[in-house]
């Protein structure tokens, strides 16, 4: 073991961000040029770029959730992660590669359905992201005691992925989106397949003091952590504030290829009442007088609730951003339209790499993670507010990004730590996978209900009206997430 990692060092942080940072790049790739691709170079409507986005959530589903379970159970190359971040980064750094060249994979296979091509690259990418992405994230729980430096794990995470955010987009406004991806594709290869090699993994899964030594005492520890393999029920019975979204999900995909779809929206309403009726539930629930487990469990479902919502503001905004720039500012070229979402998710992630660690980190050790992570999501909510009522130019849409950029942090930094101390740690990549579901599932939602609405819309401001209302109910559901004792003592 490096001394960095037995002394938890910030070079150790920063080396334990860099998978992380690597997945995260590669989705910062895929956000800014996928979109301005698929419209501007091949011709794709609204609904078919939804289509195409919409590969992301189920290779999410499948992903995350069958790797966390799997890694959660097995040694290989001595480690758990290790190889699930190898792999995936070595596909993902090949499907970015493989997106400027749609048309001529298009041309050498002799196919003309230019969307089923888009399709595959763009599901086999995002499957590579997550099947990386719940190791890069669970290896971080994995050498961290709980308390302030799991927070600071996930917040330093933050930052040095934020910061590689920053730089992607920076380059895509300046170099262009090609050039973008052609740097990108290196940089995510060499941060997953070296990083990786430094960090020693725990062969025990256990929970961890607060000490130095007994933290590098389990650290060191070769007992081998027992198999506990989850049900498919159990599974389903954890993300039940989420049924909602799975059975919408469910019915969009089998509506948008096969064209069957029930009359009205009569479905549609039903799917979002018992959403509704399922979160209210969650949150209700008391977590007072109940075993650990069953606390945590209660918890868990808590955050699964209140996370849900602020990912159908967040992903619609990355998937169809292009459309309200092109509606508010008229006169903008093809390629002028793409420079103004790439500065402008430059200015998101600007401040979205710098306040984990010197405002979230400080602010979530004085008023704790859950009430600091609220209020960055009523600040993000005006933020949403403030770009429909006065952004009418550029620079004015950049200034106000950076407002919402601070929920933009937290939501990729906090929920983690925080929904990290509901569960035992032994199975840390099961319910890391089945968090994720909290994302995709509403990630679904945008591509196929949103995408539908800002295509069948004239006025693309309802983007942003759809994107504050849906963080706005995230935070109000967040304020009835009650604060783990764990993070008061920390």
């Amino acid at each position: 073991m490096l001394d960095i990692q037995k002394k938890l060092s910030n070079t150790f942080y920063a080396l334990l961000a860099l998978p992380a940072t690597a997945m995260g790049l590669g989705l910062s790739i895929q956000i800014a040029a996928l979109s301005w691709l698929l419209t501007y170079q091949y011709n794709l409507s609204i609904s078919d770029i939804g289509l195409v986005w919409a590969t992301g959530p189920i290779a999410g589903i499948i992903g995350q959730v069958i790797i966390g379970i799997i890694s959660d159970n097995v040694w290989v190359m001595n480690g758990r992660r290790r190889v699930f971040i190898i792999i995936g980064g070595v596909l993902a750094s090949l499907m970015l590669l493989a997106l400027p060249n749609i048309g001529l994979i298009q041309a050498s296979l002799g196919i003309e359905a230019i969307l089923g091509i888009a399709i595959v690259i763009s599901m086999v990418l995002d499957l590579s992201i997550n099947v990386s992405f719940n190791p890069t994230r669970s290896i971080i729980a994995d050498v961290t005691p709980e308390g302030k430096e799991r927070t600071k794990g996930y917040t330093w995470m933050q930052t040095i992925s934020g910061s590689f955010g920053v730089l992607s987009y920076f380059v895509g406004a300046t170099l262009g989106n090609i050039a973008l991806i052609y740097i990108g594709a290196f940089v995510v290869l060499v941060f997953s397949i070296i990083p990786p090699f430094f960090i020693k993994e725990p062969r025990y899964l256990g929970r961890y003091g607060e000490d130095e030594d007994e933290i590098t005492k389990a650290l060191e520890m070769e007992k081998p952590t027992p198999h506990k393999y989850a049900t498919p029920l159990e599974v389903f019975l954890n993300i039940k504030p989420l049924w909602g979204f799975l059975m919408y999900g469910i019915y969009a995909i089998i509506k948008r290829l096969s064209g069957f779809e029930f009359p009205g929206y009569y479905f549609e309403i039903f799917a979002f009442g018992l959403t509704a009726i399922l979160i209210i539930q969650a949150l209700a629930k008391k977590e007072g007088g109940k075993s650990a487990e069953e606390a945590g469990k209660i918890g868990f479902q808590k955050v699964l609730a209140a996370h849900s919502f602020s990912w159908i503001g967040v992903q619609s905004m990355f998937i169809y951003f292009f459309a309200f720039v092109e509606f508010q500012i008229p006169d903008l070229s093809h390629a002028a339209i793409g420079s103004v979402v790439n500065w402008s998710f430059f200015s998101l992630n600007l401040v979205a790499a710098i306040i984990p660690v010197l405002l979230l980190q400080p602010l979530a050790n004085r008023y704790g993670r859950v009430k600091t992570h609220t209020w960055s999501l009523v600040v993000m909510a005006l933020g949403y507010t403030s770009i429909l009522l006065l952004g009418k130019s550029p620079y004015a849409i950049y200034i106000l990004m950076m407002v919402v950029g601070i929920g933009w942090a937290s939501i990729i930094s906090l929920p983690f730590a925080i929904m990290s101390q509901k569960v035992a740690q032994n199975q840390m990549g099961l319910y890391m996978g089945l968090f994720n579901l909290s994302v995709v599932l509403p990630q679904l939602v945008s591509s196929f209900a949103i995408g539908e609405v800002v295509q069948d819309v004239a006025n693309k401001s309802i983007l942003l009206i759809i994107c504050a209302v849906t963080v706005g109910l995230s935070a109000l559901c967040w304020f009835l997430v009650k604060e783990n004792p764990v993070n008061e003592s920390a």
